[in-house]
């Protein structure tokens, strides 16, 4: 199951557009959700009726509104709807554990995200088990291009996987960029090439499993949030892991992670590598 999380903004809107897409290419089911929190108005959630409270009545008709947009988008899809009492962040992460994906528009009209890396999106990123989209509402050609960041852990290895489903259910080409600025002066030819067979390492089951695919593999002296920024430009999508160790809050996004959300020029999906896969000395 996919699920998306909608507040009746634009970027809700193509959250939806995205997640319907991804869900006819994975035959999945989608779910659309809207979270009624009433804690910022303060509402005695006993105090009214369901007919009269205000804020039912609008996330039924934001949801009404979601569902027409996923059945004109992909007829095919199964949708489904829940309008859940409690904060978003509270909502969607409990939503993830039994989802295969989690969709949040990337500007919201201050419940799923605020910003580009707004609280909600950055929580429900650093917190969800499964894979975190934020899709952005600009419109934009198709580029043909999943771009992926590699490093040299294996915590790296889940985002890989996410991308290489990506990259072969669009049938589109996959760009893997594995960026690094060397931590002394020395032979820069002989690192770059000792970093190429760390990613030839990590992509080499990969390509087993998939192997029509175009993959392209990219190692350069840069910051990583700098080269996975400057390749979104020609990308649909960017696919980044997360580093982040505890449970709460959005301290456990990683700082790439977190950069590539705020600056990238396409949607980013996050994907959080298991505990266990998590080095102790990477933040």
């Amino acid at each position: 199951m996919i699920v998306v999380g909608v507040d009746g903004s634009m970027t809700a809107r193509a959250a939806v557009d995205w997640a319907a897409a991804d869900a006819f290419r994975a035959h999945l089911p989608l779910r659309i959700v809207y979270a009624v929190d009433r804690s910022p108005y303060q509402v005695d959630r006993f105090g009214a009726s369901g007919g009269s409270d205000t804020l039912v009545r609008e996330g039924q008709r934001v949801l009404r509104e979601a569902v027409a947009l996923a059945r004109e988008r992909q007829p095919s899809v199964e949708v489904t709807t829940r309008d859940i009492e409690g904060s978003p962040v509270v909502v969607l992460r409990e939503q993830a554990e039994r989802a295969a994906e989690i969709v949040l528009g990337s500007r919201g009209l201050g419940g799923f995200a605020g910003t580009l890396l707004g609280s909600v999106s950055a929580q429900v990123a650093g917190q969800a088990q499964c894979p975190v989209v934020v899709v952005r509402g600009e419109r934009r050609p198709r580029q043909g291009r999943i771009v992926a960041g590699v490093d040299d852990s294996p915590a790296s290895e889940p985002a890989l996987a996410y991308a290489f489903q990506q990259a072969d259910l669009r049938g589109s080409a996959l760009q893997v960029v594995h960026a690094f600025a060397p931590e002394i002066a020395r032979d820069l030819d002989e690192v770059r090439a000792n970093q190429h067979q760390v990613v030839q390492r990590r992509l080499r089951a990969f390509r087993d499993r998939y192997p029509d695919l175009e993959v392209e593999e990219i190692v350069k002296f840069a910051h990583p949030v700098d080269a996975l920024t400057a390749a979104s430009a020609e990308a649909d999508l960017v696919v980044v892991g997360s580093h982040g160790r505890g449970p709460f809050g959005a301290a456990v996004l990683g700082s790439v992670s977190r950069g590539v959300l705020h600056h990238a020029r396409c949607t980013v999906a996050v994907v959080r590598a298991p505990a266990a896969d998590v080095p102790a000395q990477r933040t």
